[in-house]
């Protein structure tokens, strides 16, 4: 389908009365649209039903994280992004493998060819974890781990072990969310769902009972919300996605004041600021509704809705890149307004190409800017109490748990994925969105309007920018390291770290993460030690049935 050129006038009547997400609105808002409202339902921040933020005094108190994707073609090139970041002021580390580890397979694998390193930071074993970690202590970051496999979990708790560092000062987040994964349709980046679910409680479980300061399940509503679906549909598709795993790590015998304080939420932070600050503001509300009538929570931690905000990427385009940078700006306020705990920046240029060293520095300094020059982060919730912003909070509210409920009908969020009813909103929403794009309904600058000429494009380009590339001298030097380590790997450890995680993962009801830590001691890779579940649990060791299982 062509896009179509449309050349608004600034006298024209645009989409005006919607909200990004298509909500009707009115031309002005007053105090009778929120005469029904009891200031009990919103509540001061810090206080329950925390609408108006987790913490009395927000940012004043604890700034919010400035946690930027990383992950380069190699663990000692993501080292050194680490550090450059740190440099600038990021405050926590967030990486993301490259394609070949969200496969399920090491970088020797023949699928693996060509996109090593390319996506993220190659994550093979407890040597790469080594490399990435080098000269960083462990006990002074906070660490995320953007990945559906919980793998890379054990091998950061395999170094903290070996570096004599007690896990129980940890502090860092897992995504750890295969339902949500399987929900968008990246069926192959993801475990079979009834092994990936139990791995990801398994995770969660070992977390809660060993790992105190560790998040280790964190459902990934950003992915989502990336298909173009509507911010009460981003809330209420992740908290029932969230509640699945829930429920079931409650059966082992956990409480929820154990468990919910350890859940922390993927989001997306989008360009409508009001329906985002709304968004954010109904979630909290909800979430600690959940957590108290439905759980029974007694912690106040439990009620908390924690958060980290990624700035959409679906809200960035190739034409005019520049623009994003706008773009972003007002994502990353919207995020800082609703009251994020961690926020990380698209880069402009994400459209184009894997993140520059200057828009690495872009993204930081966006953050800096918002933090110390804007002014919005000295007031807790500084949008409570505008007529739009309440009305706007309860039509959420509202329309959140209607949707909730059409799930629960279903079954919840692990049955919505098994029958793909996920999937197929998702894929509605994107059709939508692509639609009001292409046919002009939708204004996006740049795109299909205020557009500029192919010249004019490639100038800008060539002026404003640089391209990442991929440093293959690095890769191939990458590649021989990890034939070197399968060579000189200590035989007799690997044997028995193999037969044991092969004898517990067969055991589908023993929590098997022990045995992947102990795996990844042996320096087990992450291929081997997933092609060993698959195996567990009858999908054979390899899903492309292009490799036998070595240790047979």
């Amino acid at each position: 389908m062509v896009t179509k050129t449309v050349k608004p006038s600034y006298m024209q009547k645009l989409e005006w009365g919607k909200t990004w997400s298509r909500i009707p609105l009115k031309e002005c808002y007053k105090p009778e649209d929120i005469a029904g409202s009891d200031y009990t339902r919103i509540g001061d921040p810090g206080e329950y039903p925390y609408t108006r933020g987790i913490y009395q005094d927000m940012y004043r108190g604890r700034i919010w994280t400035i946690r930027e994707i990383s992950g380069r073609c190699t663990p000692t090139e993501t080292n050194k992004q680490f550090k450059s970041l740190f440099e600038r002021g990021e405050t926590g580390i967030n990486v993301i493998p490259d394609l070949p580890y969200q496969l399920g397979l090491d970088d020797d694998h023949p699928f693996s060819a060509g996109d090593v390193g390319v996506q993220g930071v190659p994550a093979n074993s407890l040597d790469d974890a080594e490399k990435m970690m080098a000269g960083i202590d462990q006990r002074d970051v906070s660490i995320t781990f953007s990945t559906i496999w919980p793998i890379m979990q054990a091998q950061y708790t395999a170094l903290a072990q070996k570096r004599g560092v007690d896990i129980a000062e940890l502090r860092g987040t897992s995504l750890n969310d295969v339902l949500h994964s399987i929900g968008v349709g990246q069926v192959p980046l993801s475990p079979p769902l009834d092994m990936g679910f139990k791995l990801a409680v398994d995770a969660l479980e070992y977390a809660v009972r060993y790992m105190p300061r560790w998040y280790p399940m964190c459902p990934d509503a950003y992915d989502l919300r990336e298909h173009g679906i509507s911010a009460a549909q981003e809330i209420g598709f992740i908290f029932e996605l969230a509640m699945a795993y829930i429920d079931e790590v409650l059966k082992r015998g956990l409480d929820i004041d154990q468990v919910a304080p350890k859940v922390s939420f993927t989001m997306s932070a989008h360009l409508d600021i009001f329906e985002e600050v709304a968004k954010f503001r109904a979630a909290r509300r909800i979430w600690a509704n959940l957590m108290k009538e439905k759980y029974n929570a007694k912690d106040a931690k439990s009620l908390k809705f924690k958060y980290h905000c990624n700035t959409a990427g679906t809200g960035t385009f190739r034409p005019q890149p520049l623009n994003n940078l706008m773009r972003i700006t007002i994502m990353a306020l919207s995020a800082v307004l609703s009251g994020c705990q961690s926020l990380q920046c698209v880069r402009f240029d994400e459209p184009i190409n894997l993140p520059t060293d200057m828009s690495d520095r872009l993204a930081v300094r966006t953050q800096q800017i918002i933090l110390h020059e804007s002014g919005v982060a000295n007031v807790a919730d500084p949008l409570g109490g505008s007529y739009y912003i309440e009305s706007l909070t309860d039509k959420l509210e509202e329309d959140i748990r209607k949707i909730m409920a059409e799930i629960e009908e279903q079954g919840g969020g692990y049955k919505i994925v098994e029958n793909g009813w996920l999937l197929d909103e998702l894929h509605k929403a994107a059709y939508i969105y692509q639609h009001e794009i292409e046919t002009g309904e939708r204004i996006v600058v740049g795109q299909n309007a205020f557009q500029i000429s192919p010249e004019e494009e490639e100038k800008e380009e060539l002026t404003g920018m640089s391209v990442y590339q991929v440093n293959a001298e690095a890769v191939e030097e990458h590649l021989r390291n990890l034939a070197e380590l399968k060579e000189t790997r200590d035989q007799s450890s690997l044997r028995k770290a193999v037969d044991n995680l092969r004898r517990v993962a067969e055991n589908h009801e023993v929590n098997v993460f022990p045995a992947i830590i102990e795996a990844c001691h042996a320096y087990v890779t992450h291929g081997e030690i997933d092609g060993i579940l698959r195996e567990a649990w009858g999908y054979g060791y390899d899903p492309y049935r292009i490799i036998k299982n070595p240790f047979k």
